[in-house]
């Protein structure tokens, strides 16, 4: 079966595509494209800029019937690749089959956005799993990745295109694994710039030391105001569900600045940093907020409780391939 016929079952289709240089990229995903134009199925590609300038090249006429995304944007913060398909999904309501392409792994990944971009592609089959069907492809570079990174993509997704024809994959862990509570501890970071434990009394001294030592650090007043907003939305979290306590850490890193807040509650919810927060001013909220204001976040749940991390970059994000 080749990729330009996966659209055709009656379930939501999640594939791996292994390239190894621009002639399979190409060769994968112009074919898949053109199905779905010629099929008349709404098509989004969320790439990287060169990858869509290519992609518009082979394309041709079929490429003003593409919708174009720049994964620079919608997934430097993995968390929020979910919610953009959902929305292109519930946009496209009326049509009976959807396309979709979208690389979110690629070699400039720092190690903790690689796991959780790992994590994404798992999160995925939960997400789309029971719903309407739907097809996305997801290139991978075999030159450029580790293999380890594949054979995580072939965990993953359950269907894989290694060279001209898609297959089941033996390695998929399926959709209840999929969502499996994710307890594997955070590494190590170092000595902490600071750590404090706190309860209700003491949100407003958590916000003030979080913005006082990032903006301190060079983060700038208003990312440093976005990050204490985030931290301040996640102990909040902790003083309402994780036993009226917690602790936060922070670390200074040549890169970020990261804060961490532990606590004993645990998370029974894959999705639940990815759910946009319903219309009820009750709807929870903080944790999409975190992932909207910080350029990473990475949630623990383990046997003695969960730990939220959250990453801001001093820099300038980094660009996909």
């Amino acid at each position: 079966m080749s990729t330009t016929d996966i659209h055709h079952a009656d379930q939501f289709r999640h594939e791996a595509l292994f390239y190894a240089n621009e002639d399979q990229f190409l060769g994968g995903t112009v074919p898949f494209i053109r199905g779905g134009v010629r099929a008349g199925e709404p098509v989004l590609v969320v790439e990287s800029a060169a990858k869509i300038g290519m992609l518009r090249a082979a394309l041709g006429h079929d490429a003003g019937a593409v919708l174009f995304a720049d994964m620079a944007g919608v997934g430097a913060n993995p968390a929020r690749i979910i919610p953009a398909w959902q929305d292109f999904v519930n946009h496209h309501q009326g049509a009976t089959r959807l396309r979709g392409i979208g690389e979110p792994i690629w070699k400039e990944r720092t190690p903790d956005e690689l796991i959780e971009c790992q994590r994404h592609e798992s999160l995925l089959n939960v997400a789309f799993g029971r719903g309407r069907p739907w097809s996305l492809l997801c290139p991978y570079d075999t030159e450029t990745l580790d293999a380890a990174v594949i054979d995580e993509a072939r965990r993953s997704h359950e269907f894989v295109t290694d060279g001209s024809q898609a297959q089941s994959s033996d390695l998929f862990r399926g959709l209840d694994a999929s969502g499996a509570p994710f307890d594997v501890p955070l590494p190590e970071r170092g000595t902490a710039l600071a750590r404090i434990r706190f309860g209700a009394p003491d949100l407003a001294a958590v916000r003030n030391l979080v913005a006082n030592q990032a903006e301190a650090v060079g983060l700038g007043a208003m990312r440093a105001a976005e990050l204490a907003i985030a931290v301040n939305e996640i102990a909040t979290n902790s003083i309402h569900h994780g036993g009226g306590r917690g602790i936060l850490t922070i670390w200074l890193e040549p890169s970020a600045v990261i804060c961490e807040i532990g606590d004993h509650g645990h998370f029974d919810r894959a999705l639940v940093d990815r759910e946009r927060p319903g219309k009820s001013v009750a709807a929870p909220r903080g944790l999409w907020l975190a992932n909207q204001l910080c350029d990473l976040v990475q949630i623990r749940s383990l046997r003695d409780g969960t730990v939220v991390r959250l990453h801001k970059r001093r820099g300038t994000p980094q660009g996909v391939n």
